[in-house]
């Protein structure tokens, strides 16, 4: 018998549901010391990856999310810095995953890694709620890409055909041009809905960007995600991953998306600060093995579905122009394809500077028809 007289298994799934979506109770810990690299909360039992808020006294609180544990100790990586943190100071329970608001209304706006708007143009009104870093759609979920992306790029469209779906990666040292090809592609491209994460970049480059290398059609397709260098190395890990998901939310509207990440580079660089904060130990370059756990997780997350696509554009930046540095060389793995951009080719004034001898695209066999493949062919032997 049950109190509402229901069947044992409808009161069960009553029950279920209840305490699912019940307010938890206040989960806290404490502050136990903040060191150059990660804060340290004692008392505080919540899982890796779950949000917290940081009751700093006689300040606002800030959030933080945890990336790891020392025996009792809760490693925490701060969105906001750790000033004004001081030992004692409580450290509660938000959320046991990252999440972000997303909706239509992001398109033509400018956000932080948090999708809160900094373009002054109000707030941005949302309609679900999505986990920031979502399992990717699984392989057999993904039909073939078969439609080619135009990009207006005559010598990507010719020689380096892209379709929609693919991943792709730019690979370049700093200065050869990356975010001007990307500011090319966002133009000419015929995709409905363009998502540009820019991680870690100038803060200089942000406004001069979005004015000069997107013109006003443009901007109202695109939403762009900001985090610069000099925020904290959680933000831009973020912001990588809120690119994403805000791609994901429009693929999942039967929107054909392309998602472009100027640079994966310092998303890696910036898990690297955090595995090494985390106490991980440091492999090849100085990486953590995190890094090279999390480049693939990023990187599948694009690709096709089944109501949309998200075509995903990546840039590396080469250090000091080896292109089998160990992010480039993880990186081309995994893609669908490289572009590579040579430095001697802009010092002669060419842009965009691919190299098209060294340059793949992995599909184009598929998508080109058999004129298009043969003059293709003709046109790398002259070159070669």
């Amino acid at each position: 018998m049950t109190t509402l007289g229901l069947p044992p298994h409808v009161e069960l799934e009553r029950l279920v549901h209840t305490l699912d979506n019940a307010v938890s109770s206040r989960v806290e810990g404490t502050i136990w010391s903040v060191g150059r690299n990660a804060i340290e909360a004692v008392a505080l039992p919540v899982p890796v990856g779950a949000v917290c808020q940081i009751e700093r006294r006689g300040r606002e609180s800030i959030p933080a999310e945890v990336i790891g544990f020392q025996g009792a100790i809760t490693l925490l990586a701060s969105l906001d810095g750790s000033e004004g943190i001081a030992p004692g100071d409580k450290v509660v329970l938000r959320d046991s995953i990252a999440t972000l608001r997303v909706g239509p209304g992001m398109i033509g706006r400018v956000i932080d890694a948090s999708g809160n708007p900094i373009d002054d143009l109000g707030p941005i009104p949302t309609l679900a709620k999505v986990p920031l870093d979502a399992p990717p759609i699984t392989a057999m979920q993904r039909p073939p890409i078969d439609q080619v992306l135009t990009t207006g790029v005559r010598t990507i469209d010719t020689l380096l055909t892209l379709g929609r779906g693919q991943r792709i990666g730019i690979f370049a040292g700093s200065g050869v041009g990356k975010s001007t090809l990307l500011g090319m592609m966002a133009r000419g491209t015929d995709a409905e809905v363009v998502v540009i994460g820019l991680v870690g970049e100038r803060g200089r480059e942000v406004q001069e960007y979005l004015q000069r290398e997107l013109d006003e059609e443009t901007r109202q397709k695109c939403v762009t995600v900001v985090a610069t260098s000099d925020q904290p190395a959680l933000r831009r890990v973020h912001a990588a991953m809120t690119s994403t998901a805000i791609a994901e939310y429009f693929r999942d509207q039967g929107k054909h998306v392309l998602l472009m990440m100027d640079s994966v580079t310092r998303f890696a660089m910036a898990q690297r600060e955090i595995g090494l904060a985390a106490g991980e130990a440091p492999t090849t370059r100085g990486y953590p093995p995190s890094v090279f756990s999390m480049l693939p997780r990023l990187v599948e997350r694009s690709g096709t579905g089944p109501h949309g696509t998200i075509t995903g554009i990546y840039t590396v930046l080469v250090e000091g122009d080896d292109n089998n540095e160990p992010i480039s060389d993880t990186l081309r793995g995994l893609l669908d394809g490289h572009f590579v951009l040579a430095r001697n080719i802009a010092h002669r004034g060419r842009y965009p500077a691919i190299d098209v001898l060294s340059s793949l695209s992995r599909l184009q066999s598929h998508l080109a028809v058999e004129q298009h493949k043969r003059a293709a062919t003709a046109l790398r032997n002259s070159i070669s």
